[in-house]
């Protein structure tokens, strides 16, 4: 691939990243969401290393949540590209943490991302990942996660348990692009013909 070709491609992957972070309900500027390619190479420059995409984003609603992205120079997301990012969140005191890599993590980078969970929320993501915005798709309805009480509510109004809710697996596309955990409850609203609007919900495994 030419060095054109690797920067239109971290271009998109770049916006992409912008627009999840925007739809998880971070804070990001229209004006990096609407940035043009010639923009972005006079940002980065022509030449630019992955790692100068690495970026800090906060909650909207809330600016003590933050989050961290990291884009690896390397082409193998190993054990030690890993342990290097988990000591940059220990530093800057970031507890949340996504990696756009160029492959899949190795087996034991993957195994240690899983051991520091009970620190770090790290999520991984391969650049192919994030070629398209899969929230943007037609077919795709809109999810909504529920909170706490939005859970308990609905819960109680139909006198179910969780379990019983209809499934949705953790690594759905969609799910990993909104960054939706084991456990919690999706509010899912399609458009009807005959009702309008038809919504389910999905508990997440």
């Amino acid at each position: 691939m030419s060095s054109e070709e690797e920067a239109t491609k971290l271009f998109r992957v770049w916006k992409t990243t912008l627009e999840m972070l925007r739809d998880r309900g971070f804070l990001v500027l229209d004006s990096e969401i609407n940035m043009s390619m010639r923009e972005f190479l006079d940002r980065f420059g022509e030449y630019f290393k992955r790692e100068n995409l690495d970026m800090f984003k906060t909650k909207k609603d809330d600016p003590n949540d933050r989050i961290v992205v990291f884009f690896p120079n390397e082409p193998k997301l190993t054990i030690k590209v890993a342990k290097r990012y988990a000591e940059r969140m220990r530093v800057e005191q970031v507890l949340r943490g996504i990696i756009v890599a160029k492959d899949a993590p190795t087996p034991v980078a993957k195994g240690a991302i899983e051991d520091l969970s009970h620190k770090y929320y790290i999520e991984v993501f391969m650049d192919a990942e994030l070629l398209i915005n899969v929230n943007n798709h037609m077919l795709v309805p809109k999810h909504e996660v529920l909170s706490n009480e939005e859970k308990k509510e609905l819960l109680k109004r139909y006198t179910v348990k969780e379990t019983q809710l209809p499934k949705m697996l953790f690594t759905d596309p969609i799910a990993k692009y909104l960054g939706i955990r084991r456990g919690q409850v999706v509010k899912i609203t399609r458009d009807s013909e005959t009702a309008g609007k038809y919504i389910t919900y999905r508990y997440v495994i």
